[in-house]
Formats: C-alpha cells, sequence, structure tokens
C-alpha cells in the first residue's frame, strides 16, 4: 500500500522479500564514499539485520510522472521477478549498475537500539540513500520526518542514526532537521593490518 510522500513521488513499506534489493542500495550508497572497496560483505549485513523488527521503506516515482516510470502493482510484480525472490540467495547486482525504470528511487531502513545511558530502546537509521538523479528535492528530508512519526507513534523518546564526518550534505540535512552529535565512533588502524583485510 502507498502513499504520497511528495508531491510525484509515493512510498511504501518493503517486504523482508526484498532483501537483494536492499544489498543492492547498500551497496551503492557505501561505494559513493568508498569507491574502491567491495562491498560485498554487506549482504550479510542484511542477512543478520533484516527482519519484521526492523522495517523497510522504498520511494517510487509516481506513475504518470517523468514518462510514467514510476512502480505501480505491475512494476513492484516485474521487480520481485527480475530479483528472484524469496528463493534465491542473496547474489547483489554490481553496486553502481543503473536502477530499472521500476526500481525504487530511495530507500530507508530502520533498526532498534538501546540507549547506553536511559536504557531505553529507540529507532535507529540503518540506511537512507537517494539515487543522485533524484536529490535535492526534499525526499531525504521527508523519508526522516515520517520515520520520526513512525517512532513517535510506537513510543520511541528518541532516533540515531550514524553519518561519515566526510558526508557534508547529508551532515547538512540531520542538523537542520535538529539532530546533535551524541557521542563519535572512533577508530584506530593498528600496525600490521590495513583496511579492508579481512580476518577471519
Amino acid at each position: 500500500m502507498s502513499e504520497q510522500l511528495l508531491p510525484g513521488y509515493l512510498i511504501r513499506r518493503g517486504s523482508t522479500l526484498e532483501r537483494s534489493l536492499l544489498v543492492k542500495f547498500m551497496q551503492r550508497t557505501y561505494q559513493e564514499r568508498f569507491p574502491q572497496q567491495d562491498f560485498a560483505h554487506l549482504a550479510r549485513t542484511v542477512e543478520q539485520y533484516l527482519s519484521q523488527d526492523t522495517p523497510l521503506w522504498w520511494v517510487d516515482v509516481e506513475l504518470g510522472v517523468q514518462g510514467g516510470k514510476g512502480v505501480g502493482e505491475v512494476g513492484r510484480n516485474q521487480q520481485a521477478n527480475n530479483f528472484n525472490f524469496p528463493s534465491s540467495p542473496l547474489s547483489p547486482l554490481s553496486p553502481l549498475s543503473p536502477l530499472s525504470p521500476s526500481s525504487p528511487i530511495a530507500c530507508l531502513w530502520v533498526g532498534n537500539a538501546i540507549d547506553q545511558v536511559s536504557g531505553d530502546r529507540h529507532a535507529h537509521i540503518f540506511l537512507l540513500y537517494v539515487v543522485p538523479e533524484h536529490r535535492r528535492k526534499g525526499i531525504g528530508k521527508a523519508l526522516i520526518q515520517h520515520v520520526e512519526k513512525w517512532a513517535i507513534q510506537r513510543g520511541d523518546k528518541q532516533i540515531g542514526l550514524q553519518v561519515f564526518e566526510s558526508n557534508q550534505p547529508a551532515l547538512n540535512l540531520y542538523y537542520q532537521l535538529g539532530y546533535q552529535t551524541q557521542s563519535l565512533w572512533m577508530l584506530k588502524e593498528l600496525s600490521g593490518y590495513f583496511v579492508g583485510d579481512s580476518h577471519e
């Protein structure tokens, strides 16, 4: 069931059967920041954390907008067929390969976190991604406002997220919407190891 997010854009609740598409969106967001890195391992993250308790929303272009390239019921059914849901194992497509005209143009995936000071559960944004062609149209802001309403309705007192320090457009958006830095996630490279090495 879709509802209007913004004029020309519809939001709909995703399904746990859309794992491959979620992996593709995750790969695209990380690939933009780290173009030389392989992000095949993100399939394991989705496999481990996507559930009924970690809701997923997709944004589609409304049918009849931009030449009718939005995702209607036919488009969603075709999309599901393209990704062989649900029986195929996770086999993400090339991270920066173009999305098909029937693909969503934005994704929001939310999980749960526990505030280590108060002990309260709260929503945590795992992924917010808008394809480049649809940025600067208010979609990211509308998605944040959508998830904030959802979190309030379920009784959350706060919402959290992680953002790369180098992602200035995202930082600007979050600051504009009232988000504040609560803690810093710090890393140190250990001698003898390089970022990206596998230690399994």
